[in-house]
């Protein structure tokens, strides 16, 4: 089985509950560990999962304002997911990098798992 990873996308949005958020915005890191029900060799990409295709749907979706990571983690996974009837679990990590929470140093993250039957 394959397992098809996309590591440290980076973006800026308007992600968040807090006024400022949505005005100023922030900087957001995604990652993804996509596992497949792929055994045979992939010569080919129609034997395996396209990773432009991925980029292109959490680019679009990192570009529209939501108030939770939860929310745009599960929204995320479920796009991903309708690429491809072999995709049989998605993991998530999203990754806000400077939360508006005073005399906080650090990120938080958000990782969400769904497997697909």
């Amino acid at each position: 089985m394959y397992s098809i990873q996309l590591n440290n996308l980076t973006f800026f949005g308007y992600h968040g509950v807090f006024p400022e958020e949505k005005q100023i915005g922030n900087h957001f890191v995604v990652s993804l560990d996509i596992l497949t029900s792929i055994h045979q060799k992939a010569i080919e990409l129609a034997d395996t999962i396209d990773y432009s295709a991925v980029f292109t749907i959490v680019k679009q979706r990192m570009q529209i304002p939501t108030p939770l990571l939860e929310t745009l983690a599960a929204e995320l996974v479920d796009s991903i997911a309708t690429l491809d009837t072999r995709i049989t679990e998605i993991e998530i990590i999203i990754t806000k990098k400077r939360p508006p929470i005073a005399g906080f140093i650090g990120d938080v993250s958000v990782r969400y798992k769904k497997a697909y039957a």
